[in-house]
Order: C-alpha cells, then structure tokens, then sequence
C-alpha cells in the first residue's frame, strides 16, 4: 500500500513492505530492473549503514555472480542515483545514495520508510497496551499493518531479499497476532473470527493464533467450535511434529471446558423490553451463506466492518460497494455481514433487486416483503405507506439490510430507515454517489496472490503447488476476478484428468477465452452481458469502439478520435461507462478495460460486424497520431526532413511545445502507437498504408530495439499484403521501416535486404525524402558490415538528393556517416575531418539529436584518446534525450577510448553500463561492444578469467552478426595465449 500524502509526509518515500515501490513528491518513480531493486532494497533494509561492494554482489547473486557483476552494481547505482536525485547535476556528488569506502549507503529520513513507520508504530502499541491504554494499542497495530500492500519485497531477487522476505513475513504475522490480541481486549471478538480463520489456516501451526481464535469463537457463544479448534490443532500437531500442543492452547482447552468466567468479558445490558402486546416474531435471519473458501480482500473487510458496526451517530449508515459484474461484490457484502451480525440482534433483511437484469425489482413489492418480515400481515398498498410504516417499524431497532445488486439509488431510496441504529449495505455496478451519506467502496479485482489462494482453494493446494508457473497464468488469464476465477477452478476441480497447465493453455486462446470461462448456469460472458445490456445505444457504442485498440488504456484524445467526437462529448461517455463499471480510470483523462471486458467489446465488434465504421474509427485515431508524431519530430529534431506520408492528414494533431514533452508523450503513449499499427494491420490498404507512416515517423525519432517481437511480424504482414494489392508506393514504405527496425535490433544483414527491396520500388530519377533517407540508411548498413566501397556510392547518392530536397541537417548527418565509410578505407585524416565537419553544421542547427550523432561518429573514427570529450558530450546528450540504445553505444565507445587513454578502471565502469543498457534493450551489436571493451579494460586490470570471458562473448555476438569487429577480438583472445577461438559459421 502507498503510504498515504500527509502535509507532513517526506517527499522521497520508500515502500518495501509489498511491491518495492518509491515516490518522490508524491510522483512515483521507475526503480528499474528486479536486480537494481535488489540493490535499493539491501541499502534500505541497512537503514544508512554502509553495505561493501562485495556484499551487495553477494545479496543479488549469491555464490554465483556473473563475470560482470560488479560492473552491473555499479550501473545499477548509477541508475538509482538519477532516479531518486532527478535534480542533481552532472558531476556533482550524490547526497543520499553515497559512496562509502568499498560500498554505498543510502542516507534518507527514518520516516521516508514505510518498514521505519512500522516498526515505530508497533512500539508504540506495545507501550501503550503496557500502560492499560487498548483501544489505542489496537489502533496503532491495524495502522501498523495497513503498510503491508503483499508479500514483502514482491518480485525482488538475490538471497538476501529472500532472507529479508521471511523475516518481514514473520514480523506481519507476529503483529497481526497481537493486534488479534488487542482486539479481544476491546471486545472485537466477533469482528475478528473471519481474520483469525484466515490466520490460522495460512500458519496452522501457530499455536497463539488458535489459541486467540477458540477465546473468540467462545465469546461469540460458540464453545463447540472453539473446542473443535482445539481438537483440530492436537492431530495436526500429533500428525506433523510428533508433539502435544504447548502450555497456554492447553490451558484454554481446560477453561473453556470449566466455563472460566474471566474468559468472558463484561458486556452491557440488554434493551428494555418493549411494551406489552402480542407476541413478536422471531428477528428475520435472511442473510444468504457464507462462502466458505472466502480469500483475500482482508483490507475492504476490516474497513467496511468498522464503518457498519460504528452505525450509532445521528443518521443511518448507508455504505455502497460498486464494482464490475463478477468482481464479487455480493461475497463481499454477505461475508461481511455475517461478520458483524452479531452487532445487529433485531435482525438482517437481504434482497436481491436484480438490477443487472431486464426487470429490477420494485421497491413497493420488496417494502411489502420486509415488513412481512417484520410481523406486518396486512400491509399498506402505496409505496409512500409501505416505507412510511418500514421507517416506523425499524425506528426502535437496531438491523442490518443487505440491498444486493442495486440498479440506482431511486431503486433503494424507500428501502433505508430513517434513523440511526440501523445500517444499509448495497451492492451495484453503478456507483450511487447520489445517496445523501453514502459510504462508497470500490470493489477491485483480486491481488494476484489472493486469487491463488482462491484458486487453491477449490482446486486443492497440491496441484498448485505441483505447477506454480501455470497457476498464475490460469489466474492472471481470468483478470483475477474472482468470477472468473472460480468458474476456472471448478472446471479444474471437476477433472481430476486436466493438468492446471491443460487448462492454462487453454485460457491462452483469447478468442475463446471467454467460451471456456463458463460452468453450468455460471459465464462470465453472461454476467458482463448484464452490464452490457444496461447501456444506453451511444454508451454501448463507445464501449465497443474503444476497445478496439489493445492498449494498457486510452487517453482522452484518442478516445474522442475512435468515437468521431469532441473531447467533452467523449469524456461524458467514457465517465457513464465508468459509473456504469464498464470502464476504469485511474488516472484523470485516461481510461482501461479490465481484460475480460475488453475481450467482451471485442466480441461485440465481431458480432455486430460494422466493418466499415470499425476502419473509420481507426483511420480517424491514426488521423490523429500521425500528426501528433510528426509535431513530436519537428521539435525534437528541428528542421530535418521526414519521409513523404502515403495518407492524407486532417487533424494537426497533438500540441508539443518543448522536446521534453515531445518526449514525455513519445513514453506515455508508446503502447497506444504500437496498439494502433496491430489495429490497422489487419484492415484495408489505406489503414496499412497510414499504419507505416506512423511507423517511420516514429522510428526516426525513438529508436528502441525492444519493439522488436512486437511490430517485426506486423510489418512483414502489411509487406506481403501490399506486394498482393501491386502497392508499389507502400512496399517502397513498409520494406523502408523493416530495415529501420532490423538496424535497430541489430539484424544487419535483413535490414540490407529491407532497403534494396524499398530502393526497388522508388524511382531514382525521381527525388524524394524516402529515396535519400533510404539511400543513406543502406550506405550505413553497408559500412557497418565492413563494406565500404558498396557503402560510399549510396551515402553519395543521398548527399546529391539531399542538396535537392534536404537541409543542412542531412548534409551534416551524411557527412558523419561518409567519415566512417572513409574511416574504413584507411583514409583517416579525411575521416577526421568529415566528421569535424558534420559536428560544426551540427553546432549551427538547434538539432540535440544530430550534434549528439555526429559526435559519436566523431569519436569512432578518432579511435584514440582525443576521442573521450567527444564521446563524453555524445553520451550526456544521448542520456539527457532518453536515447538509451544510443547511450549504449556511445557508453561502450568511450570505454575503448578510456583504453587508449590508458585509464581501464574508468573504461570498465562504462562498459559494464553499456552491457547494462544492451542486456535491458535486448540490443545484441550494444552488448558485443560493450562486452569487447570490459574485456579489454579488466585484462588491464589484471582480471584475465573475467576479461576472456567478456572477450568470448563478444566475438560470438560479433561472428553471429556477422561484423568486421569479431577479427580484433578474437586476435585479442589469441594474444593471451589461451584455447584456439572456434570459428562459427558465418550467419
């Protein structure tokens, strides 16, 4: 759980009691890969004290780090430092995340840790409860253990986060014990019955838990059960350890059995009995049953528990659960109920006002219902009569009325008493925040370990526990709602033949997902159709076009171009859907579907079968994203030219002011952009064509190698669709942003075959910005395989296309890349020059990217120590545009000038965060550079077992890549006399 915003809250905030999370100003921040949070979760859990390097190697990687381990430490460091100090300057020295000797410390306020705050909290329980005081002792322990958000430090490798894991697991048993305690010292024995259940049956051997659960089952005058508890805990103890329970379970066993009266505690006195009259009926009982596998949601159950036992002030409480159908609110609401009905002895009233259905209940026919209940034979007609004589009925009571599945407040407005005492729980998937005094509570889907447990629940632990792996994906496949989930299980559970991972594999078809989710009367389709149904013609239709695009969610804008609206009108819609609980939103101007709900507008889409109006709204989004990523390019790189566009623009897109924003918006919107292109693949040639035009107007400015798996086969599709249709325009196009992306993932010789076969469907004689931007990415490719004289014809022929439709940003960027073709003809004082002098154009412009590219290429062909403060400006560029796989590279260039410059230990810390920065971008060419240089810079530093193995590894990268940088390498292997470096195949 995020520790919550307080005036006085510290504004760099830690969290490892769930998740590792992290907040500065209340922003939360990217604490990186598990092992850089295994790195801050060491320092943190050291409270400032220094941690050496070797024990933080040996708390990630235990007896077996890797060859680069204290490389990686140390950009993970680094990496740390930017995170939690955005505002420290280059150079300047950290001031939390210190350097110390041989380690680091990190330095922050005790209260900046939620652990800090907890520990802080349960002493003072323990004081307090010491000095008599137990209603303030058990309200710091449950505030204590609110900061628990999960399993402690979820996701976190290395053995000591293991370690750490155990011990704050036990500390969060430890103090949900005494707060158990606590609370039957206050009188909560019925409240925390359910808890203890749960308790105990997480850690069935803990004798103090079983004893505080027989204490208040006894209180709540079910001595059977309490002694059952008892004989239940003998065997298993008998079964598992051979040993009789301890001392005090025994000595609780003997006083229940005698009726110890000090077990009891003092309880008020009963009402005064009402007036002589006729006989009263027995108080309705009308709660449904309990579940009895109910799992997780410990949180909600204590919050709305305390809120309806607290149902004593001037007014009735009304408290309001809203959630998605199949979230399961009604096993909330009536696991709940039964947890305080004890706190009701007049009775609980519970009906079920089908408002999901086609025909909602009448509230005249459920007043007359209640008041059945109540001893009334003979009730009024009219609705104002029959909730005037309720209101009278339950004036002197004290009951509770579970209002399920409410469709408005006007369906459960008549159905509330009208004074205090009682209290009102409804369920709905609308939100009634209409009602005057509403508690409202939203019902989420489960945790990923609360659904497990559901999951074991009904399937038995010891299939899940069999295969761990395929029982996440079952319960992550049912978008952990508990519906689904159970539905899942009882299909499991009822054949004993199917394996979890069968039924995994099956769930993994989204197409048929939704068919395999149903049992008997019970579907999740059946119960998302309710909702449905509940839609008004324009809210169903919104429902349905958003969903067409696969995105985590969908801003504002996008939203309003799929629909073919204004803004205003489309945030109207996307918030009746949100009430509806048919749309989420977290985050003001954005919306998301829950999986299976999007699955099910998907289905709509396909049954409903407006092909026609489905393409418009894609067209109408890409309308609005193309141009919106052009802007993003014109302030990012000013003045540089962009590939002519297939598709004609309307919208003038999205407003960026700033590169920053340009950039911002680049991030935020990544998965929008791509989940627009999978959108098009699939639709006519206009949605194919405008799709590439997105791409390559992205590829220019963000080049990141891990959208790699996910646009690869996308492209390749629209490829071969467009040579069907005989688009030679978009072959030209698409075979364009396959070599873009194949030079990005490092697949060289692809990416030469993508560009001849774009160059195939251009004109020569004919200039555009495609033909020189194709020309002059082919002459690159060309270079990098060590192919120069191939390479210096096409780099020509884009100068001389340049100098008709370019800039001198192209000029510029050309000549850098003719130095390196120069550079490997030998010519080097040429080379030199070049490259000088596309660095100078590049200082005229007001182009970051292009000053930060034509350094680096500066940098390569000077090869010697005059090439660290140019390679030094390119990496602080590259790494304050957010380039990062140009950051890589650059980071692994430096080093080998570092090796020249005879400085390795420097060279080692910047290879190792190359290799970091490749590993992450699943960059190969980034990691066999960087991999080449740490080689070479721990040899220097008399590491010769770790060099040769960075050497290896370097030259099977570069061989398979099939580059010239595999012969430096494997004659640098030779030289240290070592085994003969086999010789793969050429790829």
């Amino acid at each position: 759980m995020e520790l919550r915003e307080t005036p006085q809250a510290p504004a760099l905030r830690f969290q490892v009691l769930g998740p590792v999370q992290a907040w500065l100003d209340g922003r939360p921040l990217s604490l990186g890969s598990p092992q850089q949070q295994a790195v801050l979760t060491t320092l943190l859990l050291h409270s400032g004290r220094p941690v050496t390097t070797q024990d933080l190697v040996d708390a990630l990687w235990g007896d077996r780090p890797p060859t680069q381990a204290v490389a990686a430490l140390r950009t993970y460091v680094s990496r740390l430092r930017s995170v939690i100090e955005p505002r420290r300057e280059v150079r300047r020295p950290a001031e939390l995340l210190v350097s110390v000797a041989d380690g680091y410390a990190l330095r922050i306020p005790g209260e900046s840790l939620d652990l800090a705050v907890f520990e802080r909290l349960s002493g003072e329980a323990a004081a307090a409860r010491a000095s008599g005081d137990k209603r303030e002792a058990h309200r710091l322990l449950a505030q204590a253990l609110d900061l628990f958000s999960g399993r402690p430090l979820t996701g976190v490798p290395g053995p000591y986060a293991e370690a750490q894991r155990l011990r704050l697991a036990e500390r969060q048993v430890a103090a949900a014990e005494e707060l158990c305690a606590a609370a039957l010292d206050i009188g909560l024995h019925a409240e925390i019955v359910g808890d203890l259940n749960n308790l105990t049956a997480e850690h069935p051997l803990r004798e103090r838990l079983r004893e505080l659960l027989m204490l208040a089952l006894y209180r709540c005058g079910r001595q059977a059960e309490a002694l059952g508890v008892y004989t239940d805990t003998r065997k298993l103890l008998i079964e598992e350890l051979g040993v009789e329970p301890g001392a005090g379970l025994s000595a609780m066993h003997t006083r229940i059995l005698a009726a110890d009266p000090e077990l009891v505690l003092p309880v008020a006195p009963a009402r005064a009995a009402r007036e002589d009259g006729p006989a009263a009926p027995p108080p309705p009982a009308q709660l449904p049953a309990d579940v009895s596998d109910f799992s997780g949601r410990s949180e909600l159950v204590s919050d709305l528990s305390a809120v309806l036992m607290n149902a004593t002030g001037q007014a009735v409480v009304v408290t309001s659960l809203a959630g998605i159908g199949g979230v399961g609110k009604t096993t909330l609401a009536v696991h709940v109920a039964h947890r305080v009905r004890c706190e009701f002895p007049d009775g609980q009233l519970y009906v079920d006002l089908r408002g999901a259905g086609a025909s909602p209940a009448d509230p005249v026919v459920v007043l007359g219902d209640f008041l059945h209940a109540l001893g009334v034979t003979d009730a009024p007609d009219s609705l104002d009569q029959r909730a005037a004589l309720y209101r009278s009925l339950l004036a002197n009571r004290r009951m509770l009325i579970l209002l399920d599945n409410a469709r408005d407040a006007d369906q459960i407005q008549p159905l509330i008493p009208g004074v205090s005492g009682c209290a009102v729980l409804a369920t709905s998937r609308s939100r009634l925040a209409d009602i005057p005094g509403a508690q409202l509570f939203d019902v989420e889907e489960l945790t990923p370990a609360e659904a497990l447990a559901l999951f074991s629940a009904i399937v038995g632990e010891h299939r899940v526990l069999a295969e761990p792996e395929a029982a996440m994906k079952v319960v992550t496949a049912c978008g952990f709602l508990p519906l689904a989930v159970r539905i899942a299980a009882a299909r499991l559970a009822s054949r004993p033949r199917w394996s979890v991972s069968d039924l995994a594999s099956r769930l993994a078809d989204q197409r048929r997902r939704l068919d395999e989710l149903q049992l008997g009367n019970l579907a999740v389709e059946t119960t998302i159709g309710l909702g449905y149904g509940q839609l008004s013609p324009a809210e169903a239709r919104a429902f349905r076009l958003l969903a067409l695009i696969d995105s985590p969610d969908v801003p504002l804008a996008a939203a309003a171009a799929l629909l073919g609206v204004d803004e205003r009108t489309a945030e109207d819609l996307a918030e009746a859907l949100v009430e509806a609980n048919m749309l989420e939103c977290f985050t003001p101007g954005r919306y998301r579907y829950h999986d299976l709900l999007r699955l099910y507008a998907q289905r709509q889409n396909e049954r409903i079968g407006d092909a026609e109006e489905q393409e418009r709204a894609v067209l109408r989004l890409l309308d609005l994203l193309i141009p919106t990523v052009r802007n993003a390019a014109q302030v990012i790189e000013p003045d540089d030219p962009l590939p002519e566009l297939l598709t004609p623009l309307t919208s003038p897109g999205l407003g960026l002011p700033t590169s920053r924003a340009a950039g911002d918006w680049l991030r935020t919107e990544g998965s929008l952009l791509l989940s627009a292109v999978e959108a098009a693949a699939g639709g006519p040639g206009a949605l194919q064509r405008a799709a590439v035009d997105l791409l390559n107007y992205l590829f220019s400015i963000d080049p990141d190698p891990t959208r790699g798996p996910r646009v690869l086969p996308v492209l390749q599709a629209m490829g071969e669709d467009a040579q069907r249709r005989g688009d030679s325009a978009g072959i030209a196009r698409v075979y364009f942003a396959l070599g873009t992306l194949q030079s990005i993932t490092s697949d060289f010789h692809g990416s030469e075959q993508s560009f001849r076969r774009s160059l195939d469907h251009q004109t020569a004689d004919e200039p555009t910005v495609l033909l020189l931007a194709t020309a002059n990415m082919l002459g690159v490719i060309l270079s990098v395989g060590n192919r120069p004289a191939e390479a210096l014809p096409f780099l020509e022929q884009g100068r001389a296309i340049n100098r008709q439709v370019g800039t001198s940003i192209g000029e510029a960027r050309i000549v850098s890349n003719m130095a390196r073709v120069q550079h490997r003809l030998g010519m080097i004082e040429t080379a030199v020059q070049s490259a000088g002098e596309g660095v100078a154009a590049a200082r005229a412009s007001d182009n970051g990217p292009l000053l930060a590219q034509t350094l680096y290429q500066l940098g390569v062909v000077l090869s010697t120590a005059e090439a660290v403060p140019h390679l030094r400006e390119a990496h602080q560029l590259f790494r304050s545009q957010q380039n990062a796989l140009w950051e890589g590279y650059a980071l692994a260039r430096l080093a080998s000038a570092l090796l020249a410059a005879e400085q390795p230990a420097e060279a080692a810390e910047a290879a190792g965060e190359s290799l970091a920065i490749g590993q992450d971008m699943g960059s190969a060419y980034c990691q066999g550079l960087a991999n080449a240089a740490l080689g070479e810079a721990l040899l220097a530093l008399a590491q010769p077992a770790r060099g040769l193995a960075c050497l290896r590894e370097a030259h099977a990268i570069f061989t398979r890549l099939g580059v010239p940088e595999a012969s430096p390498v494997a004659d640098l292997i030779s030289r240290q006399h070592t085994e003969p470096v086999p010789s793969p195949p050429a790829p």
